[in-house]
């Protein structure tokens, strides 16, 4: 999640964030413990790493947990430092989601609040040096690669939305083709190891690293998951940890995939209300009509595709301009914009996509693309029934029409050349008290019924703040909300996690 999120729009397309369920409890590989890595030697950032103030140096960490005096990959890692020696608590490791986003960068951002909504206050940039890292596979860490060719990356890592049991046939061709292209890369010998949990032991390493004898954490989306395992493998090394817009316990997996239909159909009255109230467009002056108008517009490109436009891409558009209130001039703009009962002067070229968010890879990313499919296929054991996609594509397409037909579609994860090499991670309460959890009630990516399991799961654990909000993404990367951020900032700074789980209303 770049700019907040952890969507990537390609494009007509859209790279999300999110990751696996939880099965059985894993500990992790056991093995002797590899020697502490030296200390990083700071120094100038990637040239592509443009913010001031950044610092950037290079962890080695082993490639397999379990053989740790074997083959190591680099994780680059970048830091933003505390300027006030007398407030600093310690370090805070960000996250912006994924998988696959890189983030040297996002320390800068937090600060500098590149989205317009809000910026990391002073007193939290005053009490840690913050942070940063490429997760393993991606950026500027050993990177990964599937060969993707330009219209791959395009199409992004969503399966496309499903009209029918033939579109799910002719998706799992699409999929096989990118499973035998990782299977086939030149980063293929990293496969069973570009996961979830070996991240999260990375950071583990990159604590050690920094000579810290804990560390804080604040993930969104995807983010949520790599922070939620961390903690459950380390809990006694877990300061002050933030998840934000979580997924379920399991991460990105087929049922995370699966809950965008919900999601979307949850989130879009948002959307509809406000386009309702603009005047000067032709959606409609109600919501019903403007929901009726995208149905309409839906079904157009789903008989009647366009180079550059059909009702997959239509509904991947949308998806992303749903992320965030911000973004709903835009989504009017799109609209009416596809509209082909407009006049011409109304509407944009079919092929051309909304304004971007900053979340963006098109053509020329195939990073992170890839590192997505190695995380989330390496993740988790993927269901491999045809019949079964094509089952729940028409259960979810009748049950969430506006997009479950393609969070329920076969991706490549269920052709992927390797199995899991552990367990997944369990995500249980045993450990201290730490986990503070920020959720809004009406999130498209990381709804608020996956978000509960993963409270369930932490028990005592955790608190939760869930905000009468939608959108994707709380703490300023979310719409402003003064009960929610300074539930946050209290944590941070001065370790204020609420007595009970807590409701911020809307502002």
């Amino acid at each position: 999640m770049r700019t907040v999120l952890s969507l990537a729009l390609a494009a007509m397309a859209v790279v999300s964030a999110t990751a696996g369920v939880a099965e059985a409890a894993a500990p992790g590989p056991q093995a002797p413990s590899p020697p502490s890595p030296p200390s990083p030697q700071w120094g100038a950032c990637p040239a592509d790493v443009t913010k001031p103030g950044l610092q950037c140096a290079t962890v080695q960490v082993p490639l397999d947990y379990r053989q740790p005096d074997g083959r190591k990959i680099a994780v680059a890692i970048s830091r933003l430092a505390s300027q006030n020696p007398e407030k600093r608590r310690g370090v805070l490791l960000v996250n912006q989601g994924g998988p696959g986003e890189t983030g040297l960068q996002w320390p800068a951002d937090l600060r500098d609040g590149p989205t317009g909504t809000a910026k990391l206050p002073q007193s939290v940039l005053d009490s840690y040096d913050i942070i940063g890292f490429d997760p393993r596979g991606v950026g500027h860490s050993t990177p990964v690669t599937c060969n993707l060719t330009p219209e791959q990356q395009v199409k992004g890592n969503i399966p496309p939305y499903a009209r029918n049991a033939a579109d799910v046939v002719k998706q799992s061709g699409a999929a096989q083709a990118i499973a035998r292209q990782c299977a086939t890369s030149s980063s293929a010998w990293m496969l069973p190891y570009v996961t979830t949990a070996n991240t999260a032991r990375d950071m583990d390493r990159i604590r050690e690293a920094l000579g810290e004898p804990k560390i804080s954490y604040d993930g969104y989306s995807y983010g949520t998951y790599l922070g939620a395992v961390y903690t459950t493998l380390f809990p006694q090394r877990s300061d002050r940890i933030i998840l934000d817009s979580s997924l379920g316990p399991g991460g990105l997996d087929y049922d995370a995939l699966r809950r965008f239909g919900p999601g979307f159909q949850q989130r879009f009255p948002d959307f509809a209300k406000y386009a309702a109230a603009q005047p000067g467009h032709p959606l409609g002056s109600t919501p019903a009509q403007v929901t009726a108008k995208f149905n309409q517009l839906a079904e157009l490109y789903d008989r009647n595709p366009v180079p550059g436009l059909d009702g997959a891409a239509f509904r991947l558009v949308s998806l992303s301009l749903l992320y965030n209130d911000k973004a709903f001039p835009r989504m009017v703009n799109f609209l009416v914009g596809v509209d082909p009962s407009q006049p011409p002067s109304a509407q944009a070229p079919k092929s051309a996509a909304p304004e971007q968010t900053g979340d963006a890879p098109a053509a020329g990313n195939d990073n992170i693309i890839s590192s997505y499919f190695y995380v989330t296929c390496g993740d988790s054991s993927w269901p491999t029934s045809l019949p079964g996609y094509q089952l729940n594509v028409a259960v979810d397409r009748a049950l969430y029409p506006m997009f479950g037909a393609a969070g329920s579609n076969v991706g490549t994860c269920a052709y992927w050349p390797s199995k899991p090499v552990e367990p997944k991670v369990r995500i249980t309460g045993r450990g201290p008290t730490d986990v503070l959890m920020m959720q809004n009630l009406r999130d498209p990516a990381t709804p608020l019924a996956g978000a509960l399991q993963t409270r369930v799961a932490f028990g005592n654990r955790a608190r939760m703040v869930t905000v009468d909000g939608g959108g994707h993404g709380v703490y300023l990367v979310g719409q402003p909300n003064t009960c929610a951020s300074d539930a946050v900032t209290g944590y941070l700074v001065e370790g204020r996690l609420p007595v009970h789980d807590k409701f911020c209303a809307a502002q």
